[in-house]
């Protein structure tokens, strides 16, 4: 049974942009990528097929634009949640929470976006947009609270971040306790971070020769 055509509205621009990607996202995540195309979209979202290519010029570009969208918005979630961490474990747990609760609601939409090579462009994975200055701000709280230098806390960092990504990963393919895979990714960073310290202090720190 074909699906009904819904009423088309007067919406501004950026509003109309957005809701042909919720749309889209939608057909998505409960379809898949093979259900997709610009005619469903717009009988989904209510619009002809030509206003879609007036604001997007194929379905690659659509594609591309809403997986941007999805991974600016789990980073953007994941830096409002650490703006009131008072300690480092606060700092890894408010930021993991977050990552899994997103990819908790979006990682299947994610994941099959990022399975297209045409759409995630060199990505792989969620912890890959704007990961440079992320690495860096953390690596520099890492270095001044735990007395470890620069060149060592970058790579420690960029590292660790792979951790969240194979948590949700881990979440979403199977049938398991969220916030016990939560508190096993904080312990494993932090414990990370900790052994790293001890061993900076004992084993790795340069020699100091008269």
């Amino acid at each position: 049974m074909p699906e009904p055509k819904k009423q088309r509205q007067r919406l501004a621009p950026e509003v109309r942009r957005g809701s042909i990607l919720k749309h889209a996202a939608e057909i998505i995540s409960g379809e898949g990528m093979a259900a997709l195309s610009m005619e469903r979209i717009g009988r989904q979202a209510g619009v002809s097929k030509s206003l879609i290519y007036a604001y997007f010029p194929n379905l690659t570009e659509l594609l591309r634009e809403l997986l941007y969208q999805e991974l600016k918005h789990l980073r953007e979630r994941q830096m409002e949640a650490s703006e009131n961490a008072q300690t480092f474990e606060q700092l890894v747990r408010t930021v993991t929470h977050a990552y899994l609760e997103y990819i908790e609601e979006h990682g299947l939409l994610i994941h099959r976006l990022q399975a297209e090579p045409s759409v995630a462009q060199g990505r792989t994975g969620p912890v890959d947009y704007a990961r440079d200055a992320s690495v860096n701000t953390v690596a520099e709280i890492i270095s001044s609270n735990f007395d470890i230098p620069m060149e060592t806390a970058i790579p420690a960092t960029d590292i660790s971040f792979g951790l969240p990504q194979f948590a949700g990963d881990y979440l979403i393919n199977h049938d398991v306790d969220k916030q016990f895979i939560e508190d096993l990714t904080v312990t494993m960073i932090i414990g990370s971070i900790e052994t790293l310290q001890k061993n900076f202090a004992t084993r790795l720190k340069p020699l100091k020769r008269s």
